[in-house]
């Protein structure tokens, strides 16, 4: 069934729909009058809706629904800038369906790509929209927030967290995979988790130094290396993993 979000909204008998989810419910999945669509409210509460009125769309709500679609604690990845337009839209659409809350890109030492000020409101905008979509598609009661920082540092000062790692692609192939391990077996529902990951070509050992220097643990992923955009992913179905799966 589709899923809409309409976060301003509260349940009750007449809720119009914004102009771009009326366009998809109506021109798109061709609605129809009595339909059943679900919908996110206010306070990130999804809704059973029927479909009342196609011009303008117009849904009443039925009853709520209970998910259970978010992880248990809440994740922000913070990548390096990719140089690629493609790997940021990647990151951004995998990581909402694998749970992220926030997903930050930030420049560092070994970053090719430079997102110009004049062009960063658009770029953000666009990666936005590829969150909103997927966290649609996916049933998630929440849309991560895509944002941009200058540097790790911005990250780090702008978003607490109770846990902070970064993806060292050296402790990999030094066979490290305790910090990993313990990091996420330690972690309490409800607490706040921020992984960074290096561009093509990893971070630099002084980016990683300055990081473990302010509280940052440095972990593997396993014993292979990964592409910049496949590392947020693997590292998000671990902590799926731990978080939910494994009781």
């Amino acid at each position: 069934m589709q899923r809409y979000f309409v976060p301003d909204a509260q349940p009750g008998d007449k809720i119009l729909l914004p102009k771009d989810i009326s366009h998809h419910l109506v021109d798109v999945m061709r609605a129809a009058v009595g339909d059943q669509v679900e919908i996110v409210l206010a306070g990130h509460q999804p809704y059973l809706a029927t479909v009342t009125n196609l011009q303008p769309a117009t849904v009443k709500t039925i009853r709520p629904l209970v998910d259970y679609s978010e992880l248990p604690v809440t994740v922000m990845i913070a990548c390096g800038l990719p140089k690629t337009k493609e790997k940021p839209q990647l990151i951004v659409q995998k990581g909402t369906e694998l749970g992220a809350d926030r997903i930050v890109f930030f420049d560092c030492q070994r970053a090719v790509s430079h997102w110009s000020p004049s062009r960063r409101a658009k770029k953000i905008a666009r990666l936005q929209k590829i969150a909103n979509g997927a966290a649609e598609q996916s049933h998630r009661v929440v849309q991560p927030q895509v944002e941009y920082r200058d540097s790790w540092q911005d990250v780090l000062r702008d978003f607490p967290s109770d846990v902070a790692v970064v993806a060292w692609e050296e402790s990999a192939k030094q066979g490290e995979v305790s910090r990993l391990k313990k990091a996420l077996v330690g972690l309490q529902g409800g607490q706040h988790l921020l992984a960074f990951f290096g561009p093509e070509g990893g971070l630099s050992k002084q980016e990683v130094d300055q990081m473990t220097a302010q509280g940052v643990e440095a972990v593997g992923l396993g014993p292979r290396i990964l592409r910049t955009e496949t590392a947020p992913l693997y590292f998000l179905s671990a902590v799926s993993y731990q978080t939910e799966l494994n009781g």
